[in-house]
């Protein structure tokens, strides 16, 4: 059985945003042991990702950089848990 927890964070994006520089910010989304520990996607509402529970630590810190870039932008983001 594969565990995982999606959410949204949506947000308002400027015209013209690249997401290029926060993509490149982001921690392996592998493990050693070649397991997943997180998956993201930037769709037009926002950004989106997986925790997988493979390792918390990873997961929270893409996490982390994700709404960082999005309040850095605005002042407010929504999270949802899918």
């Amino acid at each position: 059985m594969n565990i995982a927890s999606e959410y949204m964070i949506v947000w308002r994006k400027p015209d013209g945003y690249d997401p290029t520089r926060v993509l490149k910010r982001l921690p392996s989304p592998i493990s050693k042991d070649m397991r997943e520990i997180y998956n993201y996607a930037v769709k037009p509402e926002g950004f989106y990702i997986v925790d997988r529970h493979v390792d918390c630590a990873v997961a929270g810190h893409a996490m982390k950089i994700f709404l960082d870039e999005a309040l850095s932008h605005t002042n407010s983001v929504n999270i949802k848990k899918l």
